[in-house]
C-alpha cells in the first residue's frame, strides 16, 4: 500500500460506490471496480474492499449527513451479482506493513461507527440490503446498520471466516456486534465464527445474524418498505436545503501542514506534531440563513473538517511522530461566540451534525494511538470547544503569569455546558465526567465555575491542567518532557494511553477498540497470522498455514 494517502474525494470521482438520491431515500451501491486498489499488487475481487474503498464510504457517509437533509434512510447493498461484500481483500492485508494494517481497520472501524451514529442521532437510518454473500468485513458492514435483509436466493451467506482461514480475528467489531449489538448467542455466536461457510436462509434469521429474509422477487422492495418504515419515524430537518461540501484547503510540505484554520507543524527531531488552531477572526453573530449561506466555511465546521483532515493524514502518513501538540490562538470571545450559536440553533438539523462531527473527531483524536499534549500560553483560546482540547491531553502545561515581551495578558481557560455532555467520549461520559471519576464533589466544584475565566493557579486547584510552570521554566519543561516522550518505546505508551484514556463504563464501542487493539497488536503480528507459513501468506495458494499449536 502506498505510504502517502490522501483522503480527498467526492461522488463524481467514486470508483467503487454509486450514490443515488430518491427522497427520503438514498442508495449506496458498492460495485468495487477490481483494478481501482491503492496498490497495483492485489485485485479487489468479489467486491473486497481496501482503504481506497472505505475512504470513498466515508466521503458518503460525511455528504449524506451534512448535504442532504432530504435523506432520512440509506439503503446500502451491493452492485455485484450474488456478492454484497467479500470483506477486506486477503492480498492488501498479507503485503501490508502492520502500522498500515492498524490504521486501516481503526478507520474502517470508524467508519462504521459513523453509520450507527447516522442512525441514533441524526435520524438518517442506515439499512442494510446483502443481496448475495456478506464475508469477514462485508458481513461487519451489513452490521454496522440499523437492519438486515438478506436475499433468499438458497445461497447466499453472512460469515465471518477470519479465525478458521485467515488465523486472525473480524477488524471491525464484527464479534463485538453479533453479541453486543445483535445480542446473538454466546454458544451460536462461537458457531457462527468458526463455520467458514458462513450461514444463510432462514437459520440466519432464527439465530439473529440477519433481521428478514426477502424473496429474490422482491427484494428491493422489502428494503424499499424497511426504509421508508424508518425514514417515516425521523426527525430529520427537510425544509431547507443542504451544504456542499467544498474541498478544503490545504498546503502540506516536508514540515507543514497549513489550512485556513489550523497549521500542523512537523518536529521530527522531537518525534512530534505541533497543532495550532485559529480561532474566528472576530465574533459571529449569525442568523440560521447566514449559517446555512456559509456552509462549509461555517468556523465550527470548517474547522472540525480540517482537524479531521490532520488527524488522518498523520496517523497514515507520519506513524513516528508520536506526540501531537495542541495549541490555540485568538480571540477566545469569538470562540465563545461560535459556540452561542450552536447553542441558539441546538435543535436544527445541521447545528446538530456539527456536533455529532465534533464529538467523532474528539474520539478520533483519542483513539489515534498518540500521546497527547496540550500547551496553554497568553494568547490562548483553550473556551467552551476548544478547552475539549486541554480535557482529551495526556498532560496539559498552562504558563503561570505572562512572558515578559509578550503584550497578551495571562492565559486563561472556560468551561461551559459545552463540556458536560455535548461531546461524549467512546464510554459515553464528558471528557470532564471522566476525568472526576468518582470525584462527583470535585466535578460539581467545576460545574460552578462555568462561564469564568480560570487563570492558572485556579486551574490547578480545581485540577483542570497538569502543570503551570512560570515563565523561566515553561519551555524547559515542555522541550523536557517531548524529549522523554520520544525516548520510550511507542508501543508501551500505545498500551500505557489506552488502558487509561477511558475509565469508567464499558460501551460497545470502547470493547471494539479495545479488544482492536489487542488483536492488532498481538494476533496479527504473529507468525500464525503474518509469518512465511502463516494463514495470511498461505491464503489463496493452496497451502495449509503451519500454526504453532502452543496456547500462551
Amino acid at each position: 500500500m502506498t505510504d502517502q494517502v490522501d483522503f480527498d474525494t467526492d461522488p463524481a470521482s467514486y470508483r467503487h460506490w454509486r450514490l443515488d438520491l430518491e427522497p427520503p431515500l438514498a442508495w449506496l451501491t458498492m460495485s468495487v471496480d477490481p483494478q481501482g486498489g491503492l496498490e497495483p499488487s492485489y485485485e479487489l475481487k468479489l467486491n473486497s474492499y481496501d482503504l481506497g474503498v472505505d475512504i470513498e464510504l466515508y466521503d458518503a457517509v460525511q455528504r449524506l449527513r451534512l448535504e442532504h437533509p432530504e435523506i432520512k434512510a440509506v439503503v446500502l447493498t451491493g452492485g455485484v451479482d450474488k456478492v454484497f461484500c467479500a470483506g477486506a481483500n486477503i492480498q492488501m492485508l498479507a503485503s501490508s506493513s502492520h502500522h498500515l494494517k492498524v490504521n486501516f481497520c481503526k478507520f474502517t472501524n470508524e467508519t462504521r461507527n459513523s453509520i450507527e451514529d447516522a442512525t441514533t442521532n441524526s435520524g438518517q437510518t442506515w439499512i442494510a440490503a446483502v443481496n448475495g454473500t456478506a464475508a469477514g468485513g462485508g458481513y461487519e458492514l451489513a452490521l454496522a446498520c440499523d437492519k438486515i435483509v438478506l436475499i433468499d436466493d438458497r445461497s447466499s451467506t453472512v460469515s465471518l471466516p477470519e479465525v478458521p482461514l485467515l488465523g486472525v480475528l473480524p477488524g471491525t467489531g464484527g464479534l463485538t456486534r453479533v453479541v453486543d449489538k445483535r445480542h446473538v448467542r454466546r454458544d451460536l455466536a462461537d458457531v457462527f465464527a468458526t463455520r467458514a461457510e458462513g450461514v444463510k436462509g432462514r437459520q440466519a434469521v432464527e439465530w439473529g445474524l440477519v433481521d428478514i429474509l426477502a424473496p429474490k422477487s422482491r427484494f428491493l422492495d422489502v428494503a424499499r418498505e424497511v426504509a421508508l418504515e424508518k425514514a417515516a419515524r425521523s426527525d430529520r430537518g427537510e425544509d431547507s436545503a443542504g451544504i456542499s461540501l467544498i474541498p478544503l484547503e490545504r498546503v502540506v510540505t516536508e514540515d507543514k501542514m497549513v489550512y485556513p484554520n489550523l497549521t500542523v507543524s512537523l518536529d521530527r527531531q522531537l518525534a512530534a506534531a505541533i497543532f495550532t488552531i485559529e480561532a474566528p477572526s472576530q465574533p459571529l453573530e449569525l442568523t440560521e440563513a447566514e449559517i446555512f449561506q456559509l456552509g462549509a466555511q461555517f468556523w465550527p465546521l470548517a474547522l472540525c473538517r480540517e482537524l479531521d483532515d490532520a488527524v488522518l493524514r498523520l496517523r497514515f502518513n507520519e506513524p513516528e511522530l508520536g506526540t501531537w501538540v495542541f495549541k490555540t490562538q485568538g480571540d477566545p470571545s469569538s470562540v465563545l461566540a461560535a459556540d452561542d450559536i450552536l447553542k441558539d440553533h441546538f435543535d436544527q438539523w445541521l447545528v446538530r451534525e456539527i456536533r455529532l462531527y465534533w464529538a467523532r473527531t474528539l474520539r478520533r483524536i483519542e483513539l489515534s494511538s498518540r500521546s497527547i499534549v496540550t500547551l496553554i500560553e497568553p494568547g490562548s483560546c483553550f473556551v467552551g470547544t476548544l478547552a475539549e482540547l486541554f480535557l482529551v491531553a495526556d498532560r496539559s502545561f498552562m504558563l503561570e503569569g505572562t512572558y515578559g515581551n509578550d503584550p497578551n495578558p495571562a492565559a486563561f481557560i472556560q468551561l461551559s455546558e459545552v463540556n458536560d455532555g455535548w461531546y461524549p467520549m467512546t464510554n459515553g461520559l464528558s471528557r470532564l465526567g471522566g476525568r472526576y471519576l468518582g470525584h462527583p464533589d470535585d466535578l460539581e466544584a467545576v460545574r460552578g465555575r462555568f462561564g469564568k475565566e480560570l487563570l492558572a493557579k485556579d486551574a490547578a486547584e480545581l485540577g483542570l491542567v497538569t502543570f503551570t510552570p512560570d515563565e523561566l521554566d515553561f519551555a524547559d519543561e515542555v522541550r523536557l518532557m517531548l524529549e522523554e516522550r520520544a525516548s520510550f518505546s511507542p508501543d508501551a505508551l500505545s498500551g500505557m494511553e489506552a488502558n487509561y484514556r477511558f475509565a469508567g463504563p464499558e460501551t460497545m464501542e470502547t470493547k471494539i477498540f479495545a479488544r482492536l487493539s489487542a488483536w492488532q497488536n498481538w494476533i496479527f503480528q504473529r507468525p500464525n497470522a503474518v509469518g512465511e507459513q502463516g494463514a495470511l501468506k498461505s491464503y489463496g495458494t493452496g497451502s495449509r498455514p503451519i500454526y504453532d499449536r502452543r496456547r500462551i
